[in-house]
């Protein structure tokens, strides 16, 4: 009995004192891998493993246990204290993290300190927290990127003054901008599964030295979910699942991913789908906003009906589904191989800017029908990766990938029988190439290749919706057109003195574009489009730190956008009245920019940040009044039409203030905000100048967060200023029934603001609940330049659960 009972005793001894406890992110309740504890003495310390658990067994009871990660605020505490909150221990994220790790400079991990570009980084963490509906909402939610939304289901970025086809998109290192990427609204960015994004870096400015063509107002880059390999040699299963509910478009989406590993094999599997009814808009706002009528296909004949509900924008629905699968393999610890597979399909959507045009009378609708069809993309996307120390490199990174793309337009007149069809296809592949160096002393060396190619597929054709006949037609591009890009870059970080660091860059690109026009509908003047063209790109910038408080940098970089598929073949009714015509004679627009940036930081307790950029654009590639075989109107689809085509006849510059602080009221409470002015101008061949199309208005937000390690909860406020008459692109100009009318009965972009309240509660260690409450005013407002006004008052709850 005696023998029992010492046993018995030292087991729980052996309990007590071997404590396994977990540490774990405050906002995602993720682990935390290599979060380190140790004693005030720093003679005992222990690291947390892959599933963010340590053993406590190496101190006494009565120590104090300081845990700091990376990012963190650093937490002290002891076994008492650990013990009462189940062994679980959550860090709480840094306001400000001068030491965070960026990779979007040169591929590969630097210091954002070090780093003389302004980045923006949204984290897995804030994405959890700000629940976006597509990945365009997770920049928008950013309060430093404007989002342009001409249907529910799109998004198109706006960065310094720069949009769509002047931007690049990059999921996992991979470009995703291809040959057929236009200057209108793009909504390629909503293809991006938000539920697997684990980290997005935004690049303000320039970055053509890294992503070469397009890569002038900025670069986003998309950072999925990775699988991870636990250090011990057990097999591993962890996963994710949320639910989520929006009541304005009463979104239904189900998400779940599960990720199993082991010491040389691991594997991420995740699947989402989203359920978006009709977008209910605001009660207080314009009435021109309002959609008081919508058309309907009754008894074989368009009826134009009243809409009871006019706040619903019908038609806006969609659904959308997404897959991710990864598999990495590291047979030691030299090598790595990872293979990605991508999938998005959205159902057919409406543009609804299209739908709520006026007829020529203004008593009815123009369009009885407009959508796209599904957009699908795919991409297989494998990268190997080689840690060695010898002549060439110390890393090296090979990253080969297919993309499949998928897009269609389907549009009716009111009334007409006759759908027109388009649709496009892309094929892109692509091999980059990257080295690492740091052998020489303080200089590290960045450099690569790229290649791209694209195929490009376009037919169209008119389907009778009355006689269910279809006729061939002429196709949006040139079928068979090819678009294909070699260039090599070197890029240098040099510390020349501790507290001040170099980086610059440069970058040879040549592209090359084969296309054959098809003069069966249209007697074009040429039959072949030929493009041969090479651009030098480059980069310098500094980033100083007079003290240890105050940052300044300064950076001076160059861009280029060589003409792709979109600009030299496009046959597209551009606005009412207009058409564009293809135009083979294009050379690459550049771009010269300089920024400055000033980062302040208050004794711990708050911190400031300025920048103010530059930009000036030289041979723009702009739509302008063309003649089409020496006429200036032609009949397209029936009406005469302003002939205009994509040229290089303009000069643009663009210019701006961007201001952020964050404000750390105490441990739990902070203040944070943004501000951005931008402004920019035009001027053609003849030195007209008019107003800079993507020049975004002023927009900001306030934010008073609220965070314990079970409650989260933010109350903000953003806002947008107004774009007189005055100040509004002569191409928004013409779309007159997308805006409001000032005093004189011209259309303008009226001022808004949205007043939110955001929460995020841990209901266990493996369960969250969210509850956010959007517009809370219930305003009724449009974003600059979107043809769909945004929410009214939107109520969201969401459940996560992680195992």
């Amino acid at each position: 009995m005696r023998s029992i009972f010492s046993f018995v005793f030292f087991l729980l001894l052996h309990c007590a004192v071997s404590q396994e406890i977990r540490v774990l992110d405050g906002e995602t309740s993720q682990p935390l891998v290599n979060a380190l504890l140790y004693n005030d003495s720093r003679s005992k310390t222990v690291l947390t493993d892959m599933e963010g658990k340590c053993d406590l067994s190496v101190f006494t009871p009565s120590e104090r246990i300081t845990i700091s990660h990376m990012g963190y605020e650093p937490r002290i505490t002891n076994k008492s204290q650990i013990r009462r909150r189940n062994n679980n221990v959550y860090l709480i994220p840094r306001t400000e993290q001068l030491d965070a790790v960026v990779m979007s400079i040169s591929k590969w991990e630097q210091q954002k300190k070090d780093i003389p570009q302004k980045i923006e980084s949204i984290s897995a963490g804030d994405i959890a927290f700000t629940n976006p509906q597509t990945a365009a909402d997770l920049l928008l939610n950013s309060g430093q990127i404007f989002v342009q939304k001409s249907q529910l289901g799109g998004g198109s970025p706006m960065i310094r003054g720069f949009a769509t086809n002047r931007l690049v998109l990059s999921v996992d290192g991979v470009r995703m901008n291809n040959a057929i990427f236009r200057g209108g609204n793009l909504q390629n960015v909503i293809s991006i599964d938000p539920f697997t994004i684990k980290n997005t870096e935004v690049v303000f400015g320039p970055g053509s030295v890294i992503y070469g063509s397009d890569a002038i107002g900025g670069v986003m880059n998309f950072y999925t979910l990775q699988p991870h390999f636990p250090r011990a040699d057990t097999l591993v299963v962890s996963g994710n699942g949320n639910l989520r509910f929006a009541s304005a478009n009463r979104e239904a989406t189900l998400h779940g991913d599960v990720s199993v590993s082991s010491k040389h094999w691991s594997s991420l599997s995740s699947v989402s789908y989203n359920r978006f009814g009709d977008l209910r808009m605001g009660s207080h706002g314009p009435e021109r906003y309002l959609r008081p009528n919508y058309v309907i296909r009754e008894d074989g004949t368009d009826v134009l009906v009243a809409n009871d509900r006019p706040r619903n924008q019908v038609p806006t629905g969609y659904d959308q589904i997404n897959f991710l699968q990864k598999i990495s393999h590291r047979p030691d610890t030299d090598w790595q191989y990872d293979l990605g597979l991508y999938y998005s399909e959205t159902s057919e959507y409406s543009r609804y800017d299209r739908l709520i045009r006026p007829d020529r009378e203004g008593s009815g609708l123009r369009s009885a029908e407009w959508y796209y069809g599904p957009q699908k993309w795919f991409m297989g996307n494998f990268q190997a990766y080689h840690k060695g120390e010898n002549r060439f490199y110390d890393g090296l990174k090979l990253t080969t990938a297919y993309q499949f793309f998928e897009e269609s337009r389907n549009d009716r007149d009111f009334q007409d029988p006759e759908l027109n069809r388009t649709r496009e296809q892309v094929d892109a592949l692509s091999l980059n190439l990257d080295f690492e160096n740091r052998r020489i002393g303080a200089l590290r060396l960045y450099y690569g290749g790229e290649y791209i190619f694209n195929y490009v597929n376009s037919e169209g054709s008119v389907f009778n919706i009355e006689t269910l006949e279809e006729q061939r037609a002429a196709s949006r591009y040139p079928d068979g057109s090819t678009w294909q890009t070699l260039a090599g870059y070197l890029n240098a970080e040099y510390k020349a003195m501790p507290n001040l660091t170099l980086l610059s860059g440069f970058r040879y690109s040549h592209v090359w574009i084969n296309a054959d026009f098809e003069t069966t509908f249209y007697p074009f003047p040429f039959s072949r489009a030929n493009l041969d063209n090479g651009a030098l790109t480059g980069s310098l910038g500094l980033s100083w730190f007079p003290d240890q408080t105050l940052q300044v940098t300064l950076n001076g970089s160059t861009g280029f956008r060589a003409p792709n598929i979109d600009d030299i073949g496009k046959v597209f009714d551009s606005e009412p009245g207009s058409v564009v015509v293809p135009n083979p004679d294009l050379e690459p627009e550049y771009a010269y920019n300089v920024d400055l940036g000033i980062r302040k930081n208050i004794k711990d307790k708050a911190v400031l940040m300025a920048n103010a950029f530059y930009t000036y654009l030289v041979d723009a590639l702009v739509r302008r009044d063309f003649t089409f075989n020496g006429e200036r109107e032609i009949n397209y689809n029936g009406e005469l039409s302003n002939v205009q085509a994509i040229q290089n006849a303009a000069k643009a510059f663009v210019y701006g203030f961007e201001f952020g602080a964050q404000v750390s009221l105490n441990s739990e409470m902070q203040i944070t905000s943004n501000l951005t002015i931008t402004r920019g101008t035009e001027e053609d061949d003849s030195g007209q100048e008019s107003a800079a199309r993507h020049a975004a208005p002023t927009f900001g937000d306030l934010h008073y967060i609220w965070t314990t390690p079970r409650l989260k909860t933010d109350l903000f406020l953003v806002y947008n200023g107004e774009i007189r008459f005055e100040d509004l692109a002569l191409s928004e100009r013409s779309k007159d029934y997308i805006y409001d009318l000032d005093a004189d009965g011209n259309p303008y972009s009226p001022s808004w603001y949205t007043l939110n309240l955001r929460s995020q509660f841990k209901l266990s260690d493996a369960l969250t609940a969210s509850l956010t409450l959007e517009n809370l005013t219930d305003q009724r407002y449009r974003p600059y330049s979107s043809g769909i006004a945004a929410p009214g008052i939107n109520f969201i709850v969401a459940l996560g659960y992680t195992f």
